[in-house]
């Protein structure tokens, strides 16, 4: 198979089945203009051969990082198959149409929390957040939320994506795509 993108959806269809919580959970990697990495759990909101996309508020750290170094490295670990996908790739702005479309599909309370979160910000306490929320509650009731200008989402348009599998006594397959122009070059990678 020469396309990852179709081992993708295959391997992210069986997780969808197995895993629990969160099937869609990915590490993102970013580093700062710096070179200084960080890391966190975000949502794998949409994916196909353009790229793999999940949403943040702008105004936090990850999106910070991205926006002065716009490179970021994705992992998704599905334990119960002993299977990992690591992407590598560069990163841009989804346009406001994809944005919108996204922000209208969340549940009106996650909609609000989008307007009343300081993400990556720290504030005095817990209170101030849920009065925040209410305030939000109050100037939308009755109507739409629109999505707030600080908050968007990303997409990972990949280089390399790596597929691991674990097999017994570390003989793990390992399957690497790189992207050669609009094509895609397999090799497999062992211990």
């Amino acid at each position: 198979m020469t396309d990852p993108f179709i081992l993708f959806d295959a391997w992210f269809a069986e997780a969808r089945k197995t895993e629990v919580n969160d099937s869609n959970a990915m590490a993102l990697a970013t580093a700062d203009a710096r070179g200084r990495p960080s890391s966190r759990m975000v949502l794998l909101k949409g994916h196909g051969p353009d790229g793999f996309i999940f949403y943040t508020n702008f105004e936090g750290r990850k999106a910070r990082d991205l926006l002065e170094n716009p490179h970021a490295a994705l992992l998704f670990h599905w334990k119960s198959l002993r299977r990992q996908i690591r992407i590598e790739g560069q990163v841009d702005a989804v346009d406001d149409a994809t944005a919108d479309a996204y922000f209208a599909t969340r549940s009106r309370d996650s909609q609000l929390g989008a307007w009343a979160s300081d993400q990556s910000r720290p504030l005095p306490d817990r209170q101030v957040f849920m009065d925040r929320f209410e305030e939000v509650s109050a100037r939308f009731e009755g109507g739409a939320v629109p999505r707030p200008p600080h908050w968007s989402g990303f997409r990972v348009t990949p280089d390399r994506i790596e597929f691991w599998q674990d097999r017994a006594h570390r003989l793990h397959e390992r399957r690497l795509f790189e992207r050669e122009g609009a094509n895609w070059r397999e090799g497999l990678l062992y211990p």
